[in-house]
């Protein structure tokens, strides 16, 4: 049975989409999810950050989830950083250093070969494309069989790599937010980063026109970086770019489902 309190929550360390971070216990903190975010999901999350936390990789530990203020959180180990978007909007001339970085540490993460239990990346990509409502059924359809087309992997891949869930630590880099983690093909991951920085760029996620300027100029150095780490499969990249951008539409993202489409659309 979860625990059940009230608190005066007042300090809002960040917010994103799903859930609120807040402070908690001393070392922790508590990720507090919006009422519309289902309990099973919450536990998925819980099972993924620990098979992801014992396999050694970068990540905080996370401990139980409770029910604060009637909402439920799940408890993760605190860590005193900065996020890497933090810093770009703080000291944006420092952007091709931290586009660099993170193709390093995304590239690291794709060499491991960890064994991590976690869900096979392209059986997660089915079912995202099978359930998505806005895609129509004839592309739904090429998509799908386009996927069965592309090649298998085994590699630790996050699912939702971008500057926000990057955490910059005395210790080093931390890496965050691994609901979406499965394992799978590299180059599939690549390509979901892309499809997040390119989305936010295109449309009113981000608003401001010289942060979609610099998100163009970060996403190039990113990926420029990236293939140079690891040459070669550049051509399979841009070929998983519509199947990752079909899939993408199954969040429901009203701002983002024009510009998906016409990426899904790009694959024909």
């Amino acid at each position: 049975m979860r625990k059940k309190m009230n608190r005066d929550l007042r300090h809002l360390i960040a917010s994103g989409r799903t859930a609120e971070i807040y402070a908690w216990q001393e070392g922790q903190v508590l990720k507090l999810f919006y009422d519309w975010f289902k309990l099973e999901n919450i536990e998925y999350e819980a099972q993924i950050a620990q098979a992801v936390h014992t396999s050694g990789l970068p990540v905080p530990a996370v401990g139980e989830i409770i029910r604060v203020n009637d909402r439920n959180g799940l408890v993760y180990q605190r860590v005193n950083g900065h996020s890497m978007w933090g810093m770009l909007r703080r000291k944006p001339w420092n952007g091709l250093r931290y586009a660099r970085r993170m193709a390093e540490f995304h590239a690291e993460m794709h060499a491991s070969t960890k064994q991590v239990h976690i869900p096979s990346q392209r059986q997660k990509l089915r079912n995202k494309i099978r359930h998505t409502k806005a895609l129509p059924d004839p592309l739904q359809s090429k998509t799908l069989a386009a996927l069965e087309t592309m090649p298998d992997g085994d590699r630790v891949c996050h699912g939702d790599f971008h500057p926000g869930n990057i955490l910059l630590t005395s210790q080093g880099e931390i890496i965050i937010d691994w609901i979406d983690a499965s394992r799978g093909n590299p180059l599939a991951d690549l390509a979901r980063t892309t499809v997040l920085a390119l989305g936010a760029a295109a449309t009113s996620q981000m608003q401001n026109p010289l942060l979609k300027a610099f998100m163009h100029i970060f996403h190039t150095a990113y990926i420029h970086h990236y293939f140079k780490l690891c040459p070669g499969g550049k051509e399979e990249y841009h070929r998983w770019l519509p199947i990752v951008a079909a899939a993408r539409l199954s969040e429901e993202i009203p701002e983002l489902e024009k510009w998906l489409i016409a990426q899904a659309e790009k694959g024909w």
